[in-house]
């Protein structure tokens, strides 16, 4: 089935959601928080979320910014393994809880605390930004797929 490009119907808006991204960059930057740790939090919800577009393009940014291969082998299984540090740890938690409110309905307390026991305010929000952000990058893709681009990326 033919389905039609959002970015292409509503072109205003889309820039709008590209630009808030932008912005949520912006604050990464300001707030000093590793580039590594959002480009893991956008690639871990992009594959709770299904969507290979988004998946892609955010293995290879975090490569770019730090993240192994081997880490980014082991992604879906990163508890079980000692390849993450303590903040990288607490935001693919607060990630994965955001990413399952559909199931849960809440993100634990637990799991909020520990995310802000290693991030600063600002840091903290920038991982809670940068998750709404994809997820809603991941609605729209999965729903109006994007093709993978044709060539593979350089490792």
């Amino acid at each position: 089935m033919n389905r039609i490009s959002v970015a292409d119907q509503l072109p205003d808006v889309h820039r709008r959601l590209l630009t808030l991204n932008r912005e949520v960059e912006t604050a990464r930057r300001n707030a000093d928080l590793d580039h590594a740790v959002v480009e893991l939090v956008k690639v871990r919800a992009s594959q709770i979320n299904g969507c290979a577009f988004c998946t892609d393009m955010h293995a290879k940014d975090a490569l770019v910014a730090g993240v192994t291969a081997r880490q980014l082998a082991v992604l879906p299984t990163w508890r079980e393994t000692p390849l993450f540090t303590r903040a990288e740890r607490a935001a693919l938690d607060l990630t994965e809880s955001m990413s399952r409110l559909a199931l849960t309905q809440h993100v634990p307390d637990e799991v909020y605390a520990a995310a802000a026991d290693v991030f600063t305010d600002d840091q903290l929000a920038v991982v809670i930004w940068a998750a709404a952000v994809i997820q809603t990058f991941n609605a729209l893709n999965v729903t109006c797929p994007k093709p993978l681009p044709e060539q593979d990326w350089p490792i």
